[in-house]
């Protein structure tokens, strides 16, 4: 009876180990996130920044077309303008100016309706109208450079919430393991990348735009010049 229970015994014992170990070895469930999950949980900071992301991509498409009107190619614009004045036929050059709808042909326009008074006055109203249809092609510009500096503030704004995420998940679980801090670093990371391409995109838009704007306002500036010469010169 005694050798039958030294015989199990070791037998018990290295059984008790066994399911020890097996649970001792058996790795922790994780759950699987998507990149949709991880959008949906970050919502309150993903949903402004495709908001402006959204605002941004509309402007530039809409300023983009704007200026492309504006820098329409009128080679014989000018020529046809000077002739016009040298023959006195106002009214010509001024159809030809309204059926154009450029901004230099509405600063051209202004300048021809002030011919009789002083060169000064035709320049200053030339001028005037020139800042006008600059200040048209510069509508809401500004708004992508604004976009351009808060998205990647916004990114920051997640990373700051993926800190606390994480620190709130680790005083819930009580343990400081990956599957803990995943949720909180996922958000910290996935806010910071968005920020900075939202950011860059818009700052590609914001300077694109105003190079463009500012090749047309240079051509309005040579025109304008021109126009003023034309004035000056003696009609035979």
């Amino acid at each position: 009876m005694d050798i039958l229970f030294f015989l199990q015994a070791p037998l018990t014992v290295g059984g008790q180990a066994a399911q020890t170990a097996a649970t001792v070895v058996d790795p922790p469930a994780v759950v699987e996130m998507t990149v949709l999950d991880q959008l949906i949980q970050g919502w309150y900071i993903y949903i402004p920044m495709l908001i402006i992301s959204v605002i941004a991509v509309y402007i530039f498409i809409e300023r983009s077309l704007a200026v492309k009107r504006a820098d329409k190619d009128e080679t014989n614009f000018m020529a046809k303008i000077r002739e016009y004045i040298h023959q006195g036929k106002l009214d010509s050059a001024k159809n030809l100016c309204s059926t154009s709808e450029t901004p230099l042909a509405r600063m051209i326009e202004k300048g021809i309706g002030r011919i009789g008074r002083s060169v000064e006055e035709i320049n200053k109203a030339v001028e005037n109208t020139g800042r006008i249809e600059l200040h048209k092609m510069e509508k809401n510009i500004n708004i992508i450079a604004t976009i351009a500096t808060i998205a990647p503030m916004l990114g920051f704004l997640g990373t700051v919430f993926g800190v606390i995420t994480i620190f709130h998940d680790i005083g819930q679980q009580g343990s400081l393991q990956i599957g803990t801090v995943a949720n909180g670093l996922y958000i910290k990371m996935f806010s910071s990348a968005a920020g900075l391409i939202i950011g860059m995109m818009a700052y590609i838009f914001y300077n694109t735009l105003v190079t463009r704007v500012g090749k047309v306002v240079n051509k309005m500036e040579v025109h304008a010049v021109e126009f003023i010469d034309i004035l000056e010169q003696p009609t035979n």
